[in-house]
């Protein structure tokens, strides 16, 4: 009895450890170099794998940052959060005069094919608003959510 009840412990564990495994594509060398050419000096890195693209995780300048790769090592993007004061001025300008009644939840800063977006997420008491600023050229308004 006793075994049988260990037995039925150890197959439900194994069965409910594999039913949250995650479905991770392994990290080609071909990216991992790619990255480590392009990241000279970065820290902390840690890998995802899906099956479109590689995501590498990393500090570099203790600035936690994100990179996006092609299955075959090309760089399509990087990440990276921001603070306010890290915007271009004329965007930030913009924010403070044309959304006062917003507080900033989300600044992130995305840098692909030689230029940078912006993308900001504002909030107030009625709706959330996610604004794209396609380099200097001013803000958008890229989604609007009503709060509930």
């Amino acid at each position: 009895m006793k075994k049988s009840i260990i037995a039925g412990v150890l197959f439900l564990m194994l069965g409910w450890g594999s039913a949250f495994a995650r479905n991770e594509e392994i990290i080609s060398e071909r990216v991992i170099n790619s990255f480590k050419k392009e990241f000279t000096g970065a820290q902390e890195v840690s890998w995802e794998g899906q099956k479109t693209f590689a995501k590498a995780t990393f500090k570099l300048n203790n600035q936690v940052m994100f990179a996006y790769y092609s299955k075959e090592g090309e760089l399509m993007a990087v990440i990276r959060n921001m603070a306010s004061g890290q915007l271009p001025i004329g965007l930030l300008t913009e924010l403070k005069k044309n959304y006062q009644q917003y507080w900033i939840t989300d600044l992130f800063e995305k840098a692909s094919n030689g230029s940078s977006n912006y993308f900001v997420t504002l909030e107030n008491g009625d709706e959330t608003l996610v604004l794209k600023a396609d380099g200097l050229a001013g803000w958008q308004l890229f989604k609007v959510t009503k709060n509930n």
